[in-house]
Protein backbone atom coordinates (compact mmCIF):
# COMPACT_ATOMS: atom_id res chain seq x y z
CA UNK A 1 0.00 0.00 0.00
CA UNK A 2 1.10 3.57 -1.14
CA UNK A 3 1.64 6.41 1.19
CA UNK A 4 -1.45 8.26 -0.39
CA UNK A 5 -3.78 5.33 0.15
CA UNK A 6 -2.62 4.75 3.91
CA UNK A 7 -3.20 9.12 4.38
CA UNK A 8 -6.65 8.18 3.04
CA UNK A 9 -7.27 5.51 5.50
CA UNK A 10 -5.83 7.23 8.84
CA UNK A 11 -7.97 10.19 7.61
CA UNK A 12 -11.39 7.86 7.82
CA UNK A 13 -9.89 6.50 10.66
CA UNK A 14 -9.81 9.53 12.48
CA UNK A 15 -12.63 10.90 11.66
CA UNK A 16 -11.22 13.71 9.52
CA UNK A 17 -13.22 12.85 6.05
CA UNK A 18 -16.26 10.07 5.84
CA UNK A 19 -16.42 7.27 3.70
CA UNK A 20 -17.85 8.63 0.62
CA UNK A 21 -14.77 11.62 0.52
CA UNK A 22 -12.24 8.28 1.36
CA UNK A 23 -14.08 6.53 -1.70
CA UNK A 24 -13.44 9.39 -4.02
CA UNK A 25 -10.08 10.50 -2.88
CA UNK A 26 -9.09 6.47 -3.97
CA UNK A 27 -10.87 6.74 -6.98
CA UNK A 28 -8.61 9.77 -8.12
CA UNK A 29 -6.00 7.91 -7.29
CA UNK A 30 -6.81 4.78 -9.62
CA UNK A 31 -7.62 7.47 -12.00
CA UNK A 32 -3.86 9.31 -12.05
CA UNK A 33 -1.76 6.58 -10.65
CA UNK A 34 2.35 7.97 -9.81
CA UNK A 35 4.53 6.90 -11.57
CA UNK A 36 6.54 3.58 -9.77
CA UNK A 37 9.64 4.76 -7.79
CA UNK A 38 12.75 2.88 -8.61
CA UNK A 39 16.50 2.74 -7.52
CA UNK A 40 18.53 4.50 -9.91
CA UNK A 41 21.90 3.06 -10.68
CA UNK A 42 24.91 4.15 -8.66
CA UNK A 43 26.07 7.54 -10.08
CA UNK A 44 22.74 8.56 -11.83
CA UNK A 45 20.73 11.02 -11.22
CA UNK A 46 17.22 9.78 -9.75
CA UNK A 47 15.09 11.95 -12.23
CA UNK A 48 17.41 11.21 -15.41
CA UNK A 49 15.41 12.35 -18.53
CA UNK A 50 15.75 10.48 -22.01
CA UNK A 51 18.63 12.45 -23.62
CA UNK A 52 17.91 14.99 -26.80
CA UNK A 53 21.38 15.55 -27.52
CA UNK A 54 24.56 14.48 -27.80
CA UNK A 55 27.26 16.66 -26.78
CA UNK A 56 31.30 16.87 -28.06
CA UNK A 57 33.26 19.21 -26.68
CA UNK A 58 37.12 19.47 -27.30
CA UNK A 59 39.47 21.84 -25.71
CA UNK A 60 43.03 22.09 -26.14
CA UNK A 61 46.03 24.32 -26.30
CA UNK A 62 48.71 22.69 -28.57
CA UNK A 63 51.95 24.84 -28.43
CA UNK A 64 52.03 24.49 -32.24
CA UNK A 65 48.54 25.67 -32.99
CA UNK A 66 47.48 27.86 -29.97
CA UNK A 67 44.29 27.36 -28.03
CA UNK A 68 41.52 25.64 -29.81
CA UNK A 69 37.86 25.19 -28.38
CA UNK A 70 35.05 22.82 -29.95
CA UNK A 71 31.43 22.39 -28.52
CA UNK A 72 28.91 20.20 -30.94
CA UNK A 73 25.63 19.55 -29.80
CA UNK A 74 23.76 17.01 -32.24
CA UNK A 75 19.69 16.49 -31.50
CA UNK A 76 19.01 12.99 -30.80
CA UNK A 77 16.25 14.22 -33.57
CA UNK A 78 18.97 14.76 -36.42
CA UNK A 79 19.72 10.95 -35.48
CA UNK A 80 16.32 9.69 -35.65
CA UNK A 81 15.77 11.50 -38.85
CA UNK A 82 19.02 9.83 -40.13
CA UNK A 83 17.91 6.42 -39.53
CA UNK A 84 14.87 6.63 -41.15
CA UNK A 85 16.31 8.00 -44.25
CA UNK A 86 18.73 5.53 -44.54
CA UNK A 87 16.18 3.42 -45.59
CA UNK A 88 15.55 4.73 -48.80
CA UNK A 89 19.15 4.23 -49.54
CA UNK A 90 19.04 1.94 -53.35
CA UNK A 91 20.45 -1.53 -52.04
CA UNK A 92 23.61 -0.97 -54.09
CA UNK A 93 24.56 2.01 -52.26
CA UNK A 94 24.32 0.65 -49.55
CA UNK A 95 26.70 -2.17 -50.64
CA UNK A 96 29.05 0.27 -51.92
CA UNK A 97 28.91 2.20 -48.38
CA UNK A 98 29.29 -1.33 -46.48
CA UNK A 99 32.47 -2.17 -48.19
CA UNK A 100 34.04 1.07 -47.94
CA UNK A 101 33.50 0.73 -43.87
CA UNK A 102 34.84 -2.39 -44.26
CA UNK A 103 37.76 -1.05 -46.17
CA UNK A 104 38.69 1.28 -43.43
CA UNK A 105 38.03 -1.10 -40.53
CA UNK A 106 34.25 0.17 -39.41
CA UNK A 107 32.44 -3.19 -39.18
CA UNK A 108 29.29 -2.06 -40.07
CA UNK A 109 26.21 -2.99 -42.01
CA UNK A 110 23.64 0.00 -43.32
CA UNK A 111 21.25 -3.28 -44.03
CA UNK A 112 20.97 -3.61 -40.11
CA UNK A 113 20.72 0.22 -39.41
CA UNK A 114 16.49 0.28 -38.81
CA UNK A 115 14.05 2.64 -37.67
CA UNK A 116 12.31 0.42 -35.06
CA UNK A 117 15.67 -0.52 -33.75
CA UNK A 118 16.44 2.91 -33.49
CA UNK A 119 14.92 3.67 -29.69
CA UNK A 120 17.00 1.02 -28.31
CA UNK A 121 20.05 2.85 -29.73
CA UNK A 122 19.19 6.27 -28.39
CA UNK A 123 18.40 4.48 -25.19
CA UNK A 124 21.94 3.02 -24.73
CA UNK A 125 23.66 6.02 -26.19
CA UNK A 126 22.07 7.93 -22.60
CA UNK A 127 24.73 5.72 -21.00
CA UNK A 128 27.69 7.11 -23.26
CA UNK A 129 30.64 9.04 -22.03
CA UNK A 130 33.94 9.58 -23.31
CA UNK A 131 36.81 11.48 -21.35
CA UNK A 132 39.89 11.79 -22.62
CA UNK A 133 42.09 13.88 -20.61
CA UNK A 134 46.02 14.37 -21.97
CA UNK A 135 48.45 17.01 -21.10
CA UNK A 136 46.74 20.23 -22.97
CA UNK A 137 43.70 17.69 -24.57
CA UNK A 138 40.40 17.42 -22.96
CA UNK A 139 37.81 16.10 -24.90
CA UNK A 140 34.32 15.16 -24.15
CA UNK A 141 31.07 13.17 -25.72
CA UNK A 142 27.86 12.61 -23.52
CA UNK A 143 24.15 12.98 -23.99
CA UNK A 144 22.22 15.43 -22.21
Amino acid sequence: MNDDRRSILDMLAEGKINADEAERLMSALDRNPQPAEFAPEPGYPANRAKPRYLRVCVDTDEPDEGPTKVNIRVPMQLLRAGVRLSSIIPPQARDQVNAALREHGVPFDLHQLKPENLEELVDQLSDLTVDVDQEKTKVRIFCE
